[in-house]
């Protein structure tokens, strides 16, 4: 099962487009294009597509300067010279050691400066304090590459966000590309070469956290290369996510992420991943405050508001884990592992203890176990004993495991076609029965083309049963432990569920404005808040069904007004800045005569009078009771632009907070996807005797609020529609409030 990578899927050519180093950057481009590519923009003129940076020169360049360079012991830039030295042999580099007060570097000629180099190089490792003076050299002398292993920038706060902020400059006037600064030696790493199959591409923003992952070549899993992006002041995770992605030789893409550079750009990288069929699996810290905290003094990113890239990475495909050991063993299964032929995972054990506990997990983890078919129980218990389980799990008692009957029970349960996954988990070592075990596991995935995963449980690792047998297979999965074994499966599974499915809403993403993109516009106002008649007028330009009502500034016109919508109605404080009208007492509901209407008048304009609000007039209504409450609004994040957030309304939308969220642009898969997420999704359902909701018309509100969000994001810094009513199945939804923020 294992051996085998994922399948290739053509990419168009302009998608996978490849930027030299030292084509130009135009200050105003994104990822290398101008705002002339119209077809790559959408409407709000964010990029559509990631253009691929062309990193063969300097993962494996033909001449290299080490900027710096020292053989003096005792000086910290020596050990890393010597190492630079010794990777470039290894690479067939020629390198060049710079120092201004050397004539030669461990036997090596050295340039007093970069102006001085006998060949313009690929790549430059400077060994400075202050790396801007080289690098407008680098530039004058067409250097592609550059590192920066200084630190001093945007990770100690404002004044080094400031030297960063002129090393960037440096860098785009220089036209080469920058790997730092605050980075390290982890892209100059020797590598294994003699392993072979499916690789992972580590990245990673700190060197140290990588290492677990660097490790897997001990236990004989292909690395191909590993990003130490630093404080990304050029290059960032999304542009090696984009280059791996292109690969052939990548199985799997293992992301360490302290902050994003920018969220766009790497959902971009995403989606070039998901449309390759490449696995992401990423380590994204920030899930505490604490956390977020550490990691701005470490790099100097924005973390992000956790459950916005939670969101953003579950909707482009990104597999998150929370340990580096979870990312160890779940990237390693993803690159190697074949797809699925069915999503049913058995679980076999000699124990029934070991199987019921095993069982559990799977199942409480979101995987399906099949309860196997009569036939094939009949069949296993030509080799089990009536009296055990084989239903799911598979219970063999322990004895067969000592003859052929082991590898006779394991193909069986291979062949049966609800199974995709077989697990075993092998708590200890009890040899020969263990080692007879483990044998026949490998030598039926072998034979096989469905994934065979075993735990080995031992905490001590040397037995020869783990050591040789299973670490010496390239087609069993191999864990130490269960509950990372059950997160890699699961992670598997839906991986190729999400792959087999994916459409880039990039593709259908809006290009140009609609035909309410103007009337909306012309309601807003910079830097205000909308008054509620307002915002609704803004619902109604993108055709989000609203209650009957008239804006009033009599009692007599009031009156009038609910004549006219008709009994019951409601009545409402409407002025810009008004939030929480019920607070304070400027709702009235139910009101079902003309001397009520006349009363409700008087009685709001006198507490707006008293609370001293502003008013542009009092909202007669229509009074819609029946449905089901919800949220549907637009917030803007700091990482991704503007966001669609859907939940359950009212008043529970501040005492539940069971809300989900994506980021623009998504398409009616994941609007729907959106709803499955909440925790009171069953109320859209019918409970306690109420009618279904109507989804699609709920649905359909998502959508037009996202192509707000597309359209008027950079304007609109908040909108809420609390509550939208989704009235029962066929009979639509009506925005009975919203609130509109303006930039």
């Amino acid at each position: 099962m294992l051996g085998s990578t994922h399948g290739t899927l053509t990419t168009d050519s302009r998608r996978a487009r490849v930027i030299a180093c030292g084509e130009p950057r135009p200050g105003n481009a994104v990822h290398g294009r101008t705002a002339a590519d119209v077809d790559d923009l959408d409407v709000s003129g964010r990029p559509l597509y990631a253009d691929v940076p062309d990193l063969d020169r300097f993962f494996r360049p033909e001449s290299v300067a080490v900027v710096g360079a020292s053989d003096m012991e005792g000086r910290p830039n020596t050990g890393i010279t010597r190492q630079l030295v010794a990777w470039a042999e290894r690479v067939g580099a020629r390198l060049h050691p710079v120092h201004p007060t050397r004539s030669a570097v461990f036997g090596l000629p050295c340039s007093r400066s970069v102006t001085e180099l006998p060949e313009p190089v690929d790549l430059a490792v400077l060994l400075v304090a202050d790396p801007v003076p080289v690098i407008e050299e680098l530039g004058a002398a067409k250097a592609k590459f550059a590192v920066a292993f200084a630190s001093g920038f945007a990770e100690t706060g404002a004044a080094g966000a400031e030297a960063q902020d002129r090393l960037t400059a440096a860098v785009r006037r220089a036209g080469l590309r920058l790997l730092g600064p605050n980075t390290n030696l982890n892209a100059f790493e020797e590598f294994r070469d003699d392993l072979t199959g499916p690789a992972i591409a580590l990245i990673t923003q700190s060197g140290h956290q990588g290492r677990p992952v660097f490790a897997l070549q001990e236990l004989g899993i292909r690395l191909s290369h590993w990003a130490p992006t630093g404080n990304e002041a050029d290059l960032e995770t999304a542009d090696f996510l984009s280059y791996f992605a292109e690969r052939p030789e990548t199985g799997a893409v293992a992301c360490y992420i302290e902050g994003l550079k920018d969220g766009r750009s790497f959902l971009l990288a995403a989606d070039r991943a998901a449309r390759r069929g490449v696995p992401v699996v990423a380590v994204k810290v920030g899930r505490t405050e604490a956390g977020a905290r550490t990691a701005a003094s470490h790099t100097g990113k924005l973390t992000g508001a956790d459950d916005i890239v939670d969101a953003a990475m579950r909707q482009f495909g990104v597999i998150r884990v929370d340990g580096l050991d979870e990312l160890q063993d779940t990237a390693a299964l993803l690159a190697r592992a074949r797809p699925p032929r069915a999503d049913g995972v058995v679980v076999y054990s000699i124990s029934g203890g070991t199987g019921a506990h095993a069982a559990d997990l799977a199942t409480a983890a979101g995987l399906r176990l099949p309860v196997l078919p009569e036939a094939k129980q009949a069949e296993l218990h030509q080799w089990i004993p009536e009296y055990l389980s084989v239903a799911n799990p598979v219970d063999n008692g322990g004895h067969p495991v000592g003859d052929r009957r082991g590898r006779q029970i394991i193909d069986a349960i291979l062949a049966d076609p609800s199974v995709g996954v077989l697990i075993c988990p092998v708590t200890g070592p009890f040899p020969p029965l263990s080692d007879r075990l483990v044998r026949d596991l490998v030598d039926a995935a072998e034979t096989t083309d469905k994934l065979v995963c075993v735990v080995w449980g031992s905490p001590v690792g040397t037995e020869p049963a783990y050591r040789d047998v299973l670490l010496g297979s390239s087609r069993v999965a191999t864990f130490r432990t269960l509950g990372n074994c059950l997160t890699a499966v699961r992670a598997y599974l839906a991986h190729h569920r999400f792959t087999a499915a994916y459409r880039s809403p990039f593709d259908e993403a809006p290009r140009t404005p609609s035909p309410s993109h103007r009337k909306a516009r012309a309601l807003l106002q910079p830097g205000g808040q909308l008054s509620e008649h307002a915002a609704k007028q803004l619902l109604r330009a993108y055709g989000i069904r609203v209650p009957r009502e008239q804006l009033v500034t009599s009692a007599a016109a009031a009156v009038r007004a609910a004549a006219q919508i008709g009994y019951p109605v409601v009545m409402k404080a409407s002025g810009a800045r008004l939030a929480h009208k019920t607070d304070l007492g400027l709702v009235k509901i139910g009101l079902t005569s003309a001397s009520q209407v006349r009363d409700a008048y008087r009685e709001l304009t006198d507490i707006a009078r008293y609370e001293g609000v502003d008013l542009d007039g009092i909202l007669v209504c229509q009074m819609i009771e029946r449905g089901v409450e919800m949220v549907v609004g637009v917030t803007h994040d700091d990482l991704f632009g503007p966001t669609v957030t859907v939940g359950l309304g009212g008043v529970l939308v501040e005492v539940l907070r069971d809300a989900a969220v994506r980021v623009p642009p998504f398409g009616e898969d994941q609007a729907r996807a959106m709803l499955t997420e909440l925790r009171g999704a069953a109320l859209l359902e019918g409970v306690r005797g109420r009618p279904p909701a109507d989804v699609d018309a709920l649905v359909e509100v998502v959508l037009r609020v996202q192509r707000m969000a597309l359209e008027l994001g950079d304007d609109v810094a908040e909108l809420d529609i609390n509550p939208l009513l989704v009235l029962p199945r066929g009979q639509g939804a009506v925005a009975l409030d919203a609130l509109v923020v303006c930039r």
